[in-house]
């Protein structure tokens, strides 16, 4: 890796620790903040719905931004988003808001999250190719998935210690200081390489051609299809399954104040996540297809789930928290490495937003959903729903495998070779 593509990765490392950090502060903590607040379990995850319904409408606005601004505008209108709303959700909980007004908040920082969805991605493999890097990009991304695991790891933790010493809302100050610092990094750090904002058209051109562009490469294509559509499955399995698991474990533990458990669960998520990143550069040992270890991905995290479920004693409950949140953070980058390796760059930031589209449109069906069986049955139940919601994944998945995408083989050593198109 010459000096130009060393600074890119760096930086890309930098923001997406940076970020992670910034974020994670409340991740421990937030559906017991939204409990305090004076929401029952269903409006918990309802608001959280919200948020991703937010992500489902503002999805293919902002991928216009990163493909017609630049990528670097839209991770800082995203940084920017996230602290305004920071900022209200702290105020609503203050207040004790109603829940239309939850509902609002949550779905403007669903909008943060969209600024930032495939545009960072597509900077990266955009200022990679201009760099002349050429080798495959799953250890690349596997590095920022480890980045981002010690960040949710000490920010998770942090939070939820924090937390338990003062009170739900003091990680949230915290999250709005963080946010301040990634905006200033980002904005003397990042710049967009390999990339030239579209000008002269207007936006309504604009949104007519990139999202033309979106179906011809995202839906058209039947490796991307498939993967969306097993996406739409288990996006609203991974939030709801990790938020979830904050008063579960809590339930489970027979102290609903203790707080610093909550960010301790967290953080095994986050743990896992560091070694899920660490396990991808030994997959093409057990591996030859991407799409296989995906598959094998679907099927450990179902099982995970459906134990979770079932044994209902806290520390086996931590066993298979951390067992599922390991298959799911080794699929993460290589499941990232073989849609890019697909889309051409002019459509990547929008594709890649239309597919965190179709993860974030099964969380708003499924949240709500979810969120009402662990009311009325107990959360067992609702894990037990999830395991076989995250199973529905496992047929689309074959079927792209079926499709024999050119970035399906994962190669090793000196044949290693990733052509962005």
């Amino acid at each position: 890796m010459n000096d130009a593509a060393t600074k890119i990765v760096r930086t890309y490392i930098s923001l997406t620790l940076l970020s992670t950090f910034a974020s994670s502060f409340i991740w421990g903590i937030n559906t017991l903040f939204l409990l305090d607040a004076g929401l029952s379990i269903t409006e918990a995850f309802a608001a959280n719905a919200f948020f991703t319904v937010g992500q489902v409408i503002f999805e293919v606005p902002t991928g216009v931004v990163a493909d017609t601004r630049g990528r670097r505008t839209s991770f800082l209108l995203g940084t920017g988003t996230l602290f305004v709303t920071t900022v209200l959700y702290l105020w609503l909980w203050q207040v004790k808001g109603p829940f239309w007004a939850w509902a609002v908040v949550s779905a403007f920082l669903g909008l943060g999250f969209t600024f930032f969805s495939g545009a960072i991605e597509a900077w990266l493999v955009d200022g990679l190719k201009a760099a002349g890097y050429d080798g495959d990009l799953d250890p690349v991304f596997a590095q920022g998935s480890i980045a981002a695991g010690v960040a949710m790891l000490t920010g998770t933790v942090a939070g939820g210690v924090i937390a338990q010493f003062t009170n739900l809302g003091v990680p949230y100050l915290m999250r709005i200081a963080a946010l301040l610092v990634t905006f200033s990094l980002a904005f003397f750090l990042m710049h967009d390489e390999g990339f030239k904002a579209k000008k002269g058209a207007s936006l309504k051109d604009e949104v007519r051609d990139i999202v033309s562009g979106s179906i011809e490469f995202g839906y058209r294509s039947a490796p991307i299809r498939w993967m969306m559509i097993a996406g739409l499955f288990s996006g609203g399995v991974g939030i709801f399954g990790f938020y979830a698991m904050q008063p579960y474990l809590l339930e489970l533990y027979g102290d609903p104040n203790s707080y610093a458990v909550a960010g301790v669960s967290a953080s095994i998520v986050a743990g896992a996540q560091i070694v899920g990143g660490m396990l991808v550069k030994y997959s093409s040992r057990i591996f030859r297809l991407r799409t296989s270890l995906l598959m094998a991905s679907v099927v450990i995290s179902s099982v995970a789930l459906l134990v979770i479920g079932l044994v209902g004693n806290f520390w086996l409950v931590l066993v298979f928290l951390a067992i599922w949140a390991v298959a799911w953070s080794a699929s993460v980058p290589v499941r990232q490495a073989y849609v890019n390796g697909i889309v051409p760059s002019e459509q990547r930031a929008t594709v890649l937003s239309a597919d965190n589209l179709l993860a974030s449109l099964g969380g708003v069906i499924s949240q709500p959903g979810l969120g009402r069986v662990a009311e009325v049955w107990g959360y067992p139940a609702s894990y037990v729903a999830t395991s076989a919601l995250q199973l529905l994944a496992m047929p689309f998945v074959a079927l792209a495998k079926r499709d024999n995408a050119r970035s399906d083989k994962i190669k090793h050593g000196e044949d290693q070779s990733f052509q962005a198109t």
